[in-house]
């Protein structure tokens, strides 16, 4: 078992020529750039940078498929055949059920269950400081473990941490997966804030995952709207404040007043108002919408330049700022504690004028200012940089050469934030390929364990000592606490600590307890539904 993936060179093929003769200059040098005939270090350079590493067997395969092809092959994932994978997470029924199904199944009833127990402990206490009360036909009143309620939320996590490692293990996808952690990671919400951690199966599975290789903008505006990331940076409650242009946006759905009824946010005819309602169109305003009505919120915004596109120094003023943040107020959830999914609310919504980076958004444009805010950052050249460096460091070096990063943000450029292409233009290049990118990488607590069991040919049974492995290691997935998202460079893995439980993991690892030999692709893993330790 290693630290370090290992580097190395890559080759070329027979596909090369017809790849060359349909792709711009710029990607033809990168090809050229890939060994024709790679030896074993090259090929396990590209397994460890492209994946999680090789598994037994697969630097012969990829030698005999040819380096160049299964780069293509890694590039476009759905042609790749998964089924095994697919077989192995069938059994995790949590997996594929909507955010409202899971709020309905674990989520509120834990929620209940939890206010039951404390309503019985509070009463449990109350007795026992009665005197007289404190026996009931000799018995003690009894108290309730709140922690019991918490057993459904505990196997949704369990399950989505579970399905992560597995699938680093095990997928043939493994550039997918990769892709995946990464911009994950790069917008980065934490599970353990609030209502956040019913959104994250679906974030990852319905935001980042059908975008890991497609086009920035489509991402971008996919997160934008995640009621993950609208929850975990508090864009949900970010309202236009008193004295804003909140005249409503023409395009808004009338409907809104039905489903406001519904949820008894509107007041029915004749029906005394309660707390909290809002009110319909052209009624003068009540006491109890100013009461509810939070201002601005700058967190997403902030953030939305700083960590998700044009990064530090990309350009931005606080003014730009406030600006962006006046252009996602409104962006909120449809009942957000009970797993709704985003809505565009006119009532809140800041309708006036605004300047973003020296662009002017006219006024009156409801929830389309938020989405020329995305156009407007999206195509910004500070922006391609940050990600074309972020790709770079992640697939080369934690300091990529400048001559890579620009040519990668050129390719960002010229295919319209085209990530699939990005990623193209970086792993084939000749700084991927030399000596300075071989081993240069420290590898995550997930890369390390997921390489770990490939290399090992280990078939997990129960993943959970992984999982606790990598959480000692200091990376419990899904649990980030900053929109920093995990550290990307190797001082961050590097330290006392860090390194005594990479070698306590292995020597666990080595002695398999719990872990059933076998290799990828056979067994069935760990049976869903067991919780963490």
């Amino acid at each position: 078992m290693q630290l370090f993936s290992r580097p190395g060179v890559h080759i070329v093929l027979s596909a090369a020529l017809l790849a060359a003769l349909s792709t711009s200059p710029s990607a033809q040098r990168s090809s050229a750039a890939i060994p024709a005939d790679p030896d074993e270090k090259a090929i396990v350079h590209v397994l460890n940078r492209l994946g999680f590493g090789p598994v037994p067997g697969q630097v012969d395969r990829v030698r005999e498929l040819g380096l160049e092809a299964y780069i293509d092959q890694q590039l476009t994932p759905a042609r790749i055949p998964d089924a095994a994978m697919t077989d192995r997470l069938a059994e995790f029924k949590t997996l594929h059920l909507t955010t409202r199904e899971l709020a309905e199944d674990y989520y509120l009833p834990a929620m209940a269950q939890r206010r039951a127990a404390q309503r019985a402990n509070t009463d449990a206490m109350a007795k026992g400081a009665g005197g007289t009360d404190t026996m009931t036909n000799g018995e003690k009143p009894k108290r309730m473990d709140p922690s019991a309620a918490m057993q459904g939320e505990r196997a949704v996590m369990s399950e989505l941490t579970q399905q992560k490692l597995l699938r680093a293990a095990y997928s043939e996808r493994q550039l997918d997966e990769v892709m995946v952690d990464f911009w994950f990671n790069h917008f980065n919400v934490f599970a353990g804030k609030g209502q956040t951690r019913i959104y994250v199966p679906e974030y990852e599975r319905d935001t980042i995952r059908p975008h890991a290789l497609g086009t920035f903008r489509d991402l971008l505006g996919a997160v934008a709207q995640s009621p993950a990331m609208l929850f975990y940076l508090d864009n949900w409650q970010s309202t236009a404040p008193e004295g804003a242009d909140t005249s409503a946006d023409p395009s808004a759905d009338p409907s809104m007043d039905a489903q406001r009824r519904r949820r008894g946010q509107l007041q029915r005819p004749g029906q005394p108002q309660r707390p909290g309602q809002l009110q319909r169109p052209g009624q003068p305003q009540r006491p109890a919408l100013k009461t509810r009505r939070r201002g601005i919120n700058e967190n997403y915004a902030r953030e939305l330049m700083e960590l998700h596109t044009l990064g530090v120094g990309g350009g931005y003023s606080q003014k730009d700022v406030q600006e962006i943040a006046r252009a996602f107020t409104g962006w909120t959830i449809n009942v957000p504690r009970q797993g709704g999914e985003f809505r565009f609310d006119p009532r809140m919504h800041d309708n006036g004028e605004k300047t973003v980076l020296g662009v002017t958004i006219p006024r009156g444009g409801g929830q389309k200012d938020g989405e020329r805010v995305l156009d407007i950052l999206a195509k910004h050249p500070s922006t391609a940089t940050f990600i074309a460096t972020k790709l770079a460091r992640r697939f080369v070096a934690d300091e990529p050469p400048k001559a890579l990063v620009d040519r990668a943000a050129a390719r960002f450029r010229e295919t319209n934030g085209n990530i699939r292409e990005v990623v193209r233009a970086i792993i084939t290049s000749p700084e991927f390929f030399g000596p300075a990118a071989y081993r240069a990488k420290v590898k995550t607590p997930l890369e390390f364990v997921a390489s770990a069991v490939r290399a090992s040919g280990v078939d997990v049974r129960n993943s959970q000592p992984l999982i606790q492995a990598m959480r000692e290691m200091g990376m419990p997935l899904y649990m980030c606490q900053p929109p920093t998202g995990y550290a990307d460079k190797a001082e961050a893995w590097v330290n006392t600590g860090a390194l005594l439980s990479r070698m306590n993991f292995a020597v666990m690892l080595s002695s398999a307890g719990g872990l059933q030999r076998g290799g990828p692709g056979r067994g069935r893993g760990l049976a869903p539904g067991q919780n963490p330790a």
